[in-house]
């Protein structure tokens, strides 16, 4: 029998677009996709850190998933995983907590996590590449991600402590990208991104008018 995976996305549409992304990982690697109250296998949460309490709301969903299946491994991605690893790890019910850069390889870690709470997690400078995502379930509307990542180190921001330095897709691929999504029947594509200025100022450096 299959193994199942529910996921659980706190924040941003940026955020959306790569809940798909890792759901379609998991479902490349034999995993059934499911409700979050149908007692997965395996829960995904991804966390945001620019709503207030952060700690607070992650800590339900943990709770939520374990009511529904106790025995099921869960895995925190996000933001918040990215800066307060080792707060999340004390949260009981976690499993494994991934940051910026290793949660796109989740599916690979899940036969490793359910001893003890282990952390993958690199530092914030390590997370150089770029990794493409879109959202995909929400009737006629996709979110295409073409950048993550911010430079302006802002007083009150800690995007760039999240999710690293700005980086972003080159045209040709999101191109490639538009015409995947197009060809599942979606009417409407949504460019998103931490700050999609910087998307358009490498457009502009790859002679993309």
């Amino acid at each position: 029998m299959d193994k199942s995976v529910a996921f659980y996305t706190l924040g941003c549409k940026l955020n959306f677009s790569e809940t798909s992304a890792i759901a379609r990982q998991f479902k490349d690697g034999g995993y059934k996709v499911v409700d979050f109250k149908d007692g997965a296998d395996v829960y995904v949460i991804n966390t945001c850190s620019v709503t207030d309490h952060a700690d607070r709301k992650c800590k339900k969903v943990v709770r939520e998933a374990k009511k529904f299946n106790a025995e099921s491994k869960v895995a925190i991605i996000g933001c918040y995983a990215q800066l307060k690893p080792d707060e999340i790890l004390s949260i009981p019910g976690v499993d494994g907590v991934f940051g910026a850069s290793e949660k796109f390889n989740i599916p690979a870690h899940m036969d490793e996590l359910g001893t003890e709470p282990t952390l993958y997690n690199s530092h914030i400078k390590e997370v150089k590449e770029y990794r493409s995502a879109f959202s995909m379930g929400e009737r006629t509307r996709t979110f295409l991600k073409v950048q993550d990542g911010c430079n302006y180190f802002c007083s009150f921001c800690t995007i760039p402590l999240a999710r690293g330095r700005s980086r972003s897709d080159t045209v040709e691929h999101v191109v490639e990208m538009a015409h995947e999504i197009a060809s599942q029947d979606v009417k409407e594509i949504v460019l998103t991104g931490v700050n999609i200025g910087d998307a358009i100022a490498a457009a502009a450096r790859e002679g993309v008018t």
